[in-house]
């Protein structure tokens, strides 16, 4: 019996375009332990929303495909479930908040039918018990007079109200594992705390996983404990939460954690920028595929692909250099010649 509630072996997901194939993701390999919150970070296009697509089986073929991989919950290949066995899953066992509410709800259905209909479709309850579970999880998401705006529609909402629909809808059924991606990206910045926090406590109450997917660092800080770092469709960091934010060993760890402001340092630190942007998903470079904006890249990096290797700490990098490069050092050191 695996350790692992969620395993993905080599997952790669490819788009069909007229200008060519787009691998969005493209060998990735993770794990979440039961209750465990995993944070998945990186920039746009890094391959992070896909993965979670692929792994609730919501690529559309024949334009979009999962190629090769396993993902298995509890010991079971979700690829090789059928339609109806998915959708048992979906929403049952893995749920997922979307990053934008107002697409996820229908517009045209009440709050209150919504919540009813998603209950009933995973839980063996009559509809006037799916009604007062509905109402029970309105009010755990701190939402005032939940029998009153159960009649309701989507657009009579709040921003920070759906989106605490949205998190009342996927832990009603108490899943297993619960997939946010980009929770708080639509809201403002006094109210994405808020969010995070209601969200990440009752999924602790229920015993859910959560996969925490942003392209904020910031977000992950006080709330994951392991994160994962992606780049053009791959994997390029992984560790503790703590190991990474304090010494991480991928250049681009140390890009996005450098253009990070920091609210717990004494001295305001200069915030960096990773130049270029990130690469062509249809024609990634040959060899590492941050060299082209690396400062630490040597010849190995222009013709060989680095792998994901154990750092020895409970961590793994893929840098050709990860071994012998001390980002923080380097670092520090140029800020004392600076300063």
């Amino acid at each position: 019996m695996s350790d692992y509630l969620l395993e993905v072996n080599d997952l790669r997901t490819y788009f069909a375009t007229e200008e060519g194939i787009v691998r969005a993701v493209d060998g990735v390999t993770f794990n979440v332990k039961p209750q465990e919150r995993l944070g998945v970070v990186g920039e746009s296009g890094s391959g992070k929303s896909v993965t979670a697509m692929s792994i609730m089986q919501l690529i559309e073929p024949p334009a979009g495909q999962i190629v090769t991989g396993e993902i298995l919950l509890n010991g079971v290949n979700l690829l090789g479930l059928d339609e109806d066995e998915m959708r048992e899953v979906r929403g049952g066992r893995i749920a997922m908040i979307f990053q934008d509410p107002m697409t996820a709800l229908n517009p045209v259905y009440t709050i209150g039918n919504q919540l009813v209909e998603t209950i009933l479709l995973h839980q063996d309850v009559s509809r006037d018990e799916a009604k007062d579970i509905a109402i029970q999880a309105l009010h755990d998401v701190q939402i005032p007079n939940p029998p009153a705006r159960m009649g309701e529609y989507p657009h009579q909402f709040s921003g920070g109200m759906r989106q605490r629909v949205m998190i009342a809808m996927g832990l009603s059924c108490n899943p297993e594992l619960l997939i946010a991606d980009e929770p708080t990206t639509a809201l403002d910045v006094t109210t994405q705390a808020q969010i995070m926090d209601l969200m990440l406590q009752l999924a602790d109450d229920r015993g859910t996983a959560v996969l925490l997917i942003t392209h904020d660092l910031g977000v992950v800080a006080g709330f994951c404990d392991r994160v994962q770092v992606m780049y053009a469709g791959s994997i390029v960091e992984k560790g503790s939460a703590a190991e990474i934010f304090e010494n991480p060993k991928h250049p681009y760890t140390w890009g996005l954690l450098g253009s990070m402001t920091r609210l717990d340092e004494a001295q305001q630190h200069r915030l960096l920028s990773i130049r270029g942007a990130p690469p062509s998903l249809i024609d990634l470079p040959v060899g590492c595929r941050f060299r082209p904006r690396c400062d630490f890249a040597i010849d190995m990096c222009q013709d060989q692909l680095p792998l994901l290797r154990d750092m020895q700490d409970g961590r793994e990098a893929a840098c050709h250099r990860a071994h012998e490069l001390d980002l923080k050092a380097l670092a520090e050191a140029g800020e004392a010649a600076t300063g």
